[in-house]
Protein backbone atom coordinates (compact mmCIF):
# COMPACT_ATOMS: atom_id res chain seq x y z
CA UNK A 1 0.00 0.00 0.00
CA UNK A 2 1.46 3.57 -0.76
CA UNK A 3 1.74 6.51 1.64
CA UNK A 4 -0.94 8.49 -0.73
CA UNK A 5 -3.34 5.25 -0.03
CA UNK A 6 -2.42 4.72 3.56
CA UNK A 7 -3.40 8.21 4.59
CA UNK A 8 -6.44 8.03 2.59
CA UNK A 9 -7.59 5.22 4.51
CA UNK A 10 -6.62 7.04 7.60
CA UNK A 11 -8.63 9.59 6.67
CA UNK A 12 -11.29 7.63 6.00
CA UNK A 13 -11.49 6.00 9.35
CA UNK A 14 -10.34 8.50 11.26
CA UNK A 15 -13.79 10.30 10.85
CA UNK A 16 -15.91 7.68 10.88
CA UNK A 17 -14.69 6.42 14.41
CA UNK A 18 -15.09 10.04 15.87
CA UNK A 19 -18.63 9.96 14.68
CA UNK A 20 -19.30 6.67 16.10
CA UNK A 21 -17.86 7.79 19.24
CA UNK A 22 -19.79 10.82 19.23
CA UNK A 23 -22.72 8.87 18.83
CA UNK A 24 -22.18 6.26 21.22
CA UNK A 25 -22.09 8.96 23.60
CA UNK A 26 -25.61 11.17 22.78
CA UNK A 27 -27.03 7.79 23.34
CA UNK A 28 -25.86 7.63 27.01
CA UNK A 29 -26.31 10.78 27.74
CA UNK A 30 -30.32 10.06 26.45
CA UNK A 31 -30.32 7.35 28.34
CA UNK A 32 -29.72 9.06 31.34
CA UNK A 33 -32.28 11.32 31.00
CA UNK A 34 -34.80 8.49 30.06
CA UNK A 35 -33.73 7.08 33.24
CA UNK A 36 -34.02 10.48 34.97
CA UNK A 37 -37.90 10.73 33.73
CA UNK A 38 -39.08 7.59 35.65
CA UNK A 39 -37.98 9.37 39.27
CA UNK A 40 -40.55 11.29 41.00
CA UNK A 41 -39.31 14.73 41.78
CA UNK A 42 -37.74 15.03 45.40
CA UNK A 43 -36.66 10.86 45.18
CA UNK A 44 -33.16 10.78 46.81
CA UNK A 45 -30.52 8.37 46.80
CA UNK A 46 -28.49 6.96 49.26
CA UNK A 47 -25.09 5.48 49.26
CA UNK A 48 -23.06 3.72 52.02
CA UNK A 49 -20.00 4.42 52.19
CA UNK A 50 -18.59 1.91 54.56
CA UNK A 51 -17.48 -1.79 53.66
CA UNK A 52 -18.88 -4.00 56.47
CA UNK A 53 -17.29 -4.62 59.29
CA UNK A 54 -15.09 -1.65 58.92
CA UNK A 55 -14.72 0.63 62.03
CA UNK A 56 -14.09 3.61 59.46
CA UNK A 57 -17.67 4.96 59.33
CA UNK A 58 -18.11 7.51 57.00
CA UNK A 59 -21.26 9.79 56.73
CA UNK A 60 -24.01 8.32 54.02
CA UNK A 61 -24.16 9.99 50.68
CA UNK A 62 -27.27 11.33 49.81
CA UNK A 63 -28.14 12.45 46.24
CA UNK A 64 -30.93 14.07 44.77
CA UNK A 65 -31.87 10.92 42.18
CA UNK A 66 -33.81 13.28 39.47
CA UNK A 67 -31.58 16.39 39.68
CA UNK A 68 -28.02 13.67 39.62
CA UNK A 69 -28.92 12.28 36.89
CA UNK A 70 -30.16 15.25 34.64
CA UNK A 71 -26.82 16.33 35.54
CA UNK A 72 -24.99 13.72 34.13
CA UNK A 73 -26.80 13.09 31.30
CA UNK A 74 -26.54 16.66 30.29
CA UNK A 75 -22.37 16.29 30.31
CA UNK A 76 -22.65 13.37 28.63
CA UNK A 77 -24.56 15.20 25.69
CA UNK A 78 -22.19 17.97 25.83
CA UNK A 79 -19.26 15.66 25.21
CA UNK A 80 -21.28 13.87 22.73
CA UNK A 81 -21.83 17.04 20.92
CA UNK A 82 -17.90 17.95 21.09
CA UNK A 83 -16.99 14.48 19.89
CA UNK A 84 -19.31 15.13 16.91
CA UNK A 85 -17.92 18.43 15.94
CA UNK A 86 -14.22 18.06 16.59
CA UNK A 87 -13.47 15.22 18.73
CA UNK A 88 -11.07 14.40 21.12
CA UNK A 89 -8.26 12.69 19.16
CA UNK A 90 -5.75 10.40 21.07
CA UNK A 91 -8.17 11.13 24.48
CA UNK A 92 -11.29 9.02 22.79
CA UNK A 93 -10.49 6.01 24.66
CA UNK A 94 -9.93 7.81 28.35
CA UNK A 95 -13.43 10.03 27.67
CA UNK A 96 -15.05 7.38 26.55
CA UNK A 97 -13.86 5.58 29.98
CA UNK A 98 -15.39 8.78 32.03
CA UNK A 99 -18.58 8.68 29.84
CA UNK A 100 -19.23 5.23 30.58
CA UNK A 101 -18.57 5.87 34.32
CA UNK A 102 -20.73 8.01 34.71
CA UNK A 103 -23.30 6.45 32.60
CA UNK A 104 -22.78 3.02 35.23
CA UNK A 105 -23.08 6.09 38.54
CA UNK A 106 -26.38 6.94 36.80
CA UNK A 107 -27.61 3.59 36.39
CA UNK A 108 -26.40 3.34 40.24
CA UNK A 109 -28.41 6.55 41.10
CA UNK A 110 -31.31 5.40 39.22
CA UNK A 111 -31.38 1.62 40.46
CA UNK A 112 -31.11 2.44 44.42
CA UNK A 113 -33.70 5.60 43.96
CA UNK A 114 -36.09 5.81 47.22
CA UNK A 115 -33.70 3.36 49.25
CA UNK A 116 -30.02 3.06 49.69
CA UNK A 117 -26.93 1.11 48.45
CA UNK A 118 -24.11 0.44 50.35
CA UNK A 119 -21.77 1.28 47.40
CA UNK A 120 -18.42 0.36 49.27
CA UNK A 121 -19.88 -2.93 50.17
CA UNK A 122 -20.94 -2.91 46.17
CA UNK A 123 -16.70 -2.62 45.12
CA UNK A 124 -15.49 -4.55 47.25
CA UNK A 125 -18.09 -7.29 45.86
CA UNK A 126 -16.57 -6.07 42.74
CA UNK A 127 -12.69 -6.33 43.07
CA UNK A 128 -13.27 -9.95 44.87
CA UNK A 129 -15.52 -11.76 42.09
CA UNK A 130 -12.67 -9.84 39.38
CA UNK A 131 -9.73 -11.65 41.22
CA UNK A 132 -9.89 -15.07 39.14
CA UNK A 133 -11.16 -13.43 35.99
CA UNK A 134 -8.01 -10.84 36.58
CA UNK A 135 -5.64 -13.93 37.02
CA UNK A 136 -6.81 -15.96 33.88
CA UNK A 137 -6.89 -13.14 32.18
CA UNK A 138 -2.91 -12.47 33.18
CA UNK A 139 -2.13 -16.34 32.39
CA UNK A 140 -3.71 -15.81 28.77
CA UNK A 141 -1.67 -12.92 28.60
CA UNK A 142 1.61 -15.03 29.35
CA UNK A 143 0.65 -17.28 26.63
CA UNK A 144 -0.24 -15.51 23.73
CA UNK A 145 2.65 -12.79 24.14
CA UNK A 146 4.65 -15.54 23.16
CA UNK A 147 2.31 -16.60 20.11
CA UNK A 148 0.10 -20.22 21.69
CA UNK A 149 -3.37 -19.70 22.02
CA UNK A 150 -4.85 -20.89 25.60
CA UNK A 151 -8.43 -21.42 25.81
CA UNK A 152 -7.48 -23.91 28.32
CA UNK A 153 -7.52 -21.92 31.33
CA UNK A 154 -11.19 -23.01 32.26
CA UNK A 155 -9.47 -26.37 32.21
CA UNK A 156 -6.72 -25.44 34.15
CA UNK A 157 -8.72 -23.87 36.54
CA UNK A 158 -11.32 -26.43 37.41
CA UNK A 159 -8.17 -29.28 38.03
CA UNK A 160 -6.21 -27.11 40.12
CA UNK A 161 -9.71 -25.88 42.52
CA UNK A 162 -9.65 -29.57 42.86
CA UNK A 163 -6.29 -30.54 43.73
CA UNK A 164 -6.09 -27.71 45.76
CA UNK A 165 -9.74 -29.13 47.60
CA UNK A 166 -8.32 -32.49 48.13
CA UNK A 167 -4.70 -31.70 48.85
CA UNK A 168 -5.95 -28.82 51.42
CA UNK A 169 -8.31 -31.45 53.18
CA UNK A 170 -5.56 -33.84 53.38
CA UNK A 171 -2.73 -31.87 54.70
CA UNK A 172 -3.50 -28.46 55.04
CA UNK A 173 -4.61 -24.78 53.20
CA UNK A 174 -0.48 -23.87 51.83
CA UNK A 175 0.28 -27.52 50.68
CA UNK A 176 -3.18 -27.46 48.81
CA UNK A 177 -2.17 -24.19 47.43
CA UNK A 178 1.28 -25.32 46.32
CA UNK A 179 -0.38 -28.33 44.54
CA UNK A 180 -2.88 -26.77 42.79
CA UNK A 181 -0.63 -24.05 41.53
CA UNK A 182 1.53 -27.18 40.22
CA UNK A 183 -1.63 -28.47 38.78
CA UNK A 184 -2.04 -25.58 36.82
CA UNK A 185 1.59 -25.85 35.64
CA UNK A 186 1.06 -29.32 34.54
CA UNK A 187 -1.49 -28.25 32.72
CA UNK A 188 0.54 -26.07 30.93
CA UNK A 189 3.09 -28.02 30.29
CA UNK A 190 1.11 -30.62 28.15
CA UNK A 191 -0.56 -27.81 26.42
CA UNK A 192 2.77 -26.41 25.48
CA UNK A 193 4.64 -29.94 24.32
CA UNK A 194 0.73 -30.69 22.04
CA UNK A 195 0.79 -27.05 20.98
CA UNK A 196 4.68 -26.56 20.56
CA UNK A 197 6.57 -29.80 20.08
CA UNK A 198 3.71 -31.96 18.25
CA UNK A 199 1.96 -28.69 16.50
CA UNK A 200 -0.99 -29.60 17.71
CA UNK A 201 -3.83 -27.10 16.41
CA UNK A 202 -3.70 -24.80 19.79
CA UNK A 203 -7.87 -24.84 19.93
CA UNK A 204 -8.05 -28.48 19.99
CA UNK A 205 -5.41 -28.55 22.35
CA UNK A 206 -6.92 -26.43 24.74
CA UNK A 207 -10.33 -27.83 23.75
CA UNK A 208 -8.98 -31.70 24.48
CA UNK A 209 -7.47 -30.22 28.07
CA UNK A 210 -10.88 -28.32 29.23
CA UNK A 211 -12.90 -31.44 28.30
CA UNK A 212 -9.99 -33.74 30.05
CA UNK A 213 -10.45 -31.56 33.17
CA UNK A 214 -14.14 -31.34 33.40
CA UNK A 215 -14.67 -35.26 33.09
CA UNK A 216 -11.83 -36.68 35.51
CA UNK A 217 -13.29 -33.53 38.38
CA UNK A 218 -16.48 -34.85 37.68
CA UNK A 219 -15.50 -38.38 37.86
CA UNK A 220 -13.30 -37.35 41.40
CA UNK A 221 -15.99 -35.38 42.90
CA UNK A 222 -18.97 -38.24 42.58
CA UNK A 223 -16.61 -40.29 43.54
CA UNK A 224 -14.79 -39.28 46.49
CA UNK A 225 -15.17 -35.51 47.25
CA UNK A 226 -19.50 -35.86 47.52
CA UNK A 227 -18.92 -39.68 49.66
CA UNK A 228 -16.46 -38.22 51.82
CA UNK A 229 -17.16 -35.05 53.30
CA UNK A 230 -13.17 -35.36 55.12
CA UNK A 231 -11.73 -34.77 51.12
CA UNK A 232 -13.70 -31.56 50.42
CA UNK A 233 -13.37 -29.48 53.89
CA UNK A 234 -9.74 -27.72 52.82
CA UNK A 235 -11.15 -24.24 54.54
CA UNK A 236 -10.37 -21.15 53.45
CA UNK A 237 -7.68 -18.72 53.72
CA UNK A 238 -8.57 -15.87 56.24
CA UNK A 239 -8.48 -11.94 55.09
CA UNK A 240 -5.05 -10.64 56.31
CA UNK A 241 -5.42 -6.99 57.79
CA UNK A 242 -2.25 -4.72 57.00
CA UNK A 243 -1.83 -2.22 59.84
CA UNK A 244 -2.59 1.68 59.47
CA UNK A 245 -3.57 1.00 55.66
CA UNK A 246 -6.76 -0.70 56.54
CA UNK A 247 -8.08 2.52 58.63
CA UNK A 248 -7.77 4.84 55.66
CA UNK A 249 -11.61 5.20 55.32
CA UNK A 250 -13.29 4.09 52.32
CA UNK A 251 -10.73 2.30 50.47
CA UNK A 252 -8.88 1.13 52.95
CA UNK A 253 -11.33 -1.91 54.12
CA UNK A 254 -11.11 -2.12 50.35
CA UNK A 255 -7.73 -2.85 49.35
CA UNK A 256 -6.37 -3.64 52.90
CA UNK A 257 -8.39 -6.57 54.32
CA UNK A 258 -8.42 -9.06 52.11
CA UNK A 259 -7.02 -12.58 51.99
CA UNK A 260 -3.70 -13.48 49.76
CA UNK A 261 -5.41 -14.08 46.86
CA UNK A 262 -6.10 -10.34 46.06
CA UNK A 263 -2.85 -9.47 47.35
CA UNK A 264 -1.22 -12.24 45.25
CA UNK A 265 -3.76 -10.46 42.28
CA UNK A 266 -2.26 -7.27 42.51
CA UNK A 267 1.70 -8.48 42.92
CA UNK A 268 0.86 -10.73 40.03
CA UNK A 269 0.05 -7.38 37.98
CA UNK A 270 2.65 -5.46 38.73
CA UNK A 271 5.78 -7.90 38.33
CA UNK A 272 3.80 -9.39 35.02
CA UNK A 273 3.59 -5.39 33.67
CA UNK A 274 6.99 -4.98 34.66
CA UNK A 275 8.71 -7.77 33.36
CA UNK A 276 6.94 -8.35 29.83
CA UNK A 277 8.09 -4.23 29.04
CA UNK A 278 10.66 -3.26 31.16
CA UNK A 279 13.09 -6.64 30.79
CA UNK A 280 14.99 -8.27 28.45
CA UNK A 281 13.06 -11.07 29.44
CA UNK A 282 10.06 -9.76 28.52
CA UNK A 283 11.29 -8.68 25.24
CA UNK A 284 12.34 -11.92 23.98
CA UNK A 285 9.02 -13.35 25.33
CA UNK A 286 7.00 -11.06 23.38
CA UNK A 287 9.29 -10.59 20.45
CA UNK A 288 8.77 -14.82 19.75
CA UNK A 289 4.74 -13.87 19.76
CA UNK A 290 5.50 -11.30 17.10
CA UNK A 291 8.40 -12.53 14.79
CA UNK A 292 9.41 -16.11 15.78
CA UNK A 293 11.81 -16.19 12.77
CA UNK A 294 13.65 -13.09 13.31
CA UNK A 295 13.85 -13.85 17.25
CA UNK A 296 15.19 -16.94 16.05
CA UNK A 297 18.06 -15.77 13.94
CA UNK A 298 18.75 -13.65 16.63
CA UNK A 299 19.69 -16.53 19.11
CA UNK A 300 16.32 -16.48 20.84
CA UNK A 301 15.12 -20.15 21.27
CA UNK A 302 11.59 -20.28 20.42
CA UNK A 303 10.03 -23.08 21.73
CA UNK A 304 11.78 -22.82 25.06
CA UNK A 305 10.27 -19.28 25.18
CA UNK A 306 7.14 -20.92 24.19
CA UNK A 307 7.22 -23.93 26.73
CA UNK A 308 8.13 -21.26 29.59
CA UNK A 309 5.53 -18.84 28.59
CA UNK A 310 2.76 -21.15 29.04
CA UNK A 311 3.60 -23.21 32.26
CA UNK A 312 3.97 -19.87 33.66
CA UNK A 313 0.59 -19.16 32.29
CA UNK A 314 -1.18 -22.70 33.63
CA UNK A 315 0.72 -21.75 37.01
CA UNK A 316 -1.22 -18.33 37.40
CA UNK A 317 -4.28 -19.86 35.87
CA UNK A 318 -3.52 -22.75 38.80
CA UNK A 319 -3.65 -19.61 41.79
CA UNK A 320 -6.56 -18.63 40.06
CA UNK A 321 -7.86 -21.97 40.17
CA UNK A 322 -7.03 -22.49 43.72
CA UNK A 323 -9.03 -18.98 44.53
CA UNK A 324 -12.22 -20.77 43.92
CA UNK A 325 -11.69 -23.42 47.11
CA UNK A 326 -9.27 -22.22 49.20
CA UNK A 327 -10.22 -18.43 48.78
CA UNK A 328 -13.91 -18.53 48.89
CA UNK A 329 -16.40 -21.10 48.87
CA UNK A 330 -13.92 -24.06 51.27
CA UNK A 331 -14.80 -26.65 48.86
CA UNK A 332 -15.30 -28.24 45.46
CA UNK A 333 -18.34 -29.14 43.25
CA UNK A 334 -18.67 -30.01 39.78
CA UNK A 335 -18.01 -26.87 37.03
CA UNK A 336 -17.04 -25.08 40.30
CA UNK A 337 -15.42 -22.61 37.36
CA UNK A 338 -18.98 -21.80 35.48
CA UNK A 339 -16.89 -20.84 32.27
CA UNK A 340 -14.64 -18.54 34.07
CA UNK A 341 -11.58 -19.15 32.34
CA UNK A 342 -13.68 -18.49 28.82
CA UNK A 343 -14.74 -14.99 30.41
CA UNK A 344 -10.74 -14.50 31.29
CA UNK A 345 -9.97 -14.38 27.26
CA UNK A 346 -12.51 -12.02 27.30
CA UNK A 347 -11.50 -10.00 29.32
CA UNK A 348 -7.44 -10.45 28.28
CA UNK A 349 -8.97 -9.21 24.68
CA UNK A 350 -11.16 -6.79 26.23
CA UNK A 351 -7.63 -5.58 27.89
CA UNK A 352 -5.77 -5.64 24.45
CA UNK A 353 -2.96 -8.25 25.92
CA UNK A 354 -1.89 -5.75 28.68
CA UNK A 355 -2.09 -6.90 32.44
CA UNK A 356 -3.71 -3.94 32.92
CA UNK A 357 -6.41 -3.76 30.36
CA UNK A 358 -7.18 -7.56 31.68
CA UNK A 359 -7.65 -5.86 35.25
CA UNK A 360 -9.81 -2.97 34.42
CA UNK A 361 -11.88 -5.84 32.20
CA UNK A 362 -12.07 -8.13 35.05
CA UNK A 363 -13.45 -5.11 37.24
CA UNK A 364 -16.06 -4.46 34.54
CA UNK A 365 -17.10 -8.45 34.64
CA UNK A 366 -16.79 -8.33 38.03
CA UNK A 367 -18.99 -5.53 38.63
CA UNK A 368 -21.78 -6.47 36.23
CA UNK A 369 -21.69 -10.05 38.79
CA UNK A 370 -21.83 -8.17 41.92
CA UNK A 371 -24.61 -5.49 40.43
CA UNK A 372 -26.74 -8.70 39.20
CA UNK A 373 -26.26 -10.39 42.82
CA UNK A 374 -28.14 -6.78 44.49
CA UNK A 375 -30.63 -6.81 41.57
CA UNK A 376 -33.31 -8.88 43.19
CA UNK A 377 -32.22 -6.64 46.77
CA UNK A 378 -32.64 -3.28 44.96
CA UNK A 379 -35.99 -4.16 43.50
CA UNK A 380 -34.54 -3.26 39.69
CA UNK A 381 -37.03 -4.37 36.99
CA UNK A 382 -34.28 -5.88 35.03
CA UNK A 383 -33.90 -9.34 34.87
CA UNK A 384 -29.95 -10.13 36.60
CA UNK A 385 -29.52 -12.06 33.65
CA UNK A 386 -29.60 -8.80 31.33
CA UNK A 387 -27.48 -7.52 33.63
CA UNK A 388 -24.63 -10.42 33.34
CA UNK A 389 -24.65 -9.58 29.95
CA UNK A 390 -23.34 -6.22 30.19
CA UNK A 391 -19.95 -6.91 29.93
CA UNK A 392 -19.86 -9.05 26.83
CA UNK A 393 -21.89 -6.27 25.19
CA UNK A 394 -19.09 -4.21 26.02
CA UNK A 395 -16.52 -6.78 24.58
CA UNK A 396 -18.28 -6.93 21.10
CA UNK A 397 -18.27 -3.39 21.20
CA UNK A 398 -14.55 -3.43 21.83
CA UNK A 399 -14.30 -6.48 18.86
CA UNK A 400 -15.90 -4.72 16.33
CA UNK A 401 -13.25 -1.93 16.74
CA UNK A 402 -15.47 0.75 18.58
CA UNK A 403 -12.71 1.90 20.80
CA UNK A 404 -9.80 0.96 18.44
CA UNK A 405 -8.49 -2.10 17.21
CA UNK A 406 -7.04 -4.72 19.40
CA UNK A 407 -3.27 -5.07 18.98
CA UNK A 408 -2.93 -8.81 19.22
CA UNK A 409 0.30 -10.69 18.70
CA UNK A 410 1.00 -11.03 15.15
CA UNK A 411 2.33 -14.46 15.64
CA UNK A 412 -0.65 -15.20 18.09
CA UNK A 413 -1.82 -18.98 17.48
CA UNK A 414 1.17 -19.95 14.60
CA UNK A 415 3.26 -23.07 15.56
CA UNK A 416 6.53 -22.56 14.13
CA UNK A 417 8.71 -24.45 12.18
CA UNK A 418 12.85 -24.27 12.63
CA UNK A 419 14.34 -24.06 9.37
Amino acid sequence: MTTTALRRRVDRVVPARRIAMGIFFLLLGVASFLLAGGIDPGTVTVFGLTAGGSQAILPEWTLSSPSTLNLLATVSLAIGGFQLVRGFGAWTNWILAVVAGMFIFSFLVWAAAGSSLNLAGLLGATLIKSVPLTLGAMSGVLCERAGVVNIAIEGMMLMSAMVGTLVGSLTNLWVGLLCAVLAGGLMGLLHAWLSVTYKTDQIVSGTVINIFALGMTSFISAKFLQRYQDLNNPGIFQPIEIPLLSKIPFLGPLLFNNNLFVYGMFILLILLHIGLFYTRWGLRLRSVGEHPKAADTLGIDVFRTRYMAVILGGLVAGFAGAYFTLGSVGRFDEGLTAGRGFISLAAMIFGNWMPFGGFGAGLLFGFADALAARAAILGIPIPSEFLLMTPYIATMIVLAGVVGRGQMPAADGQPYDKE
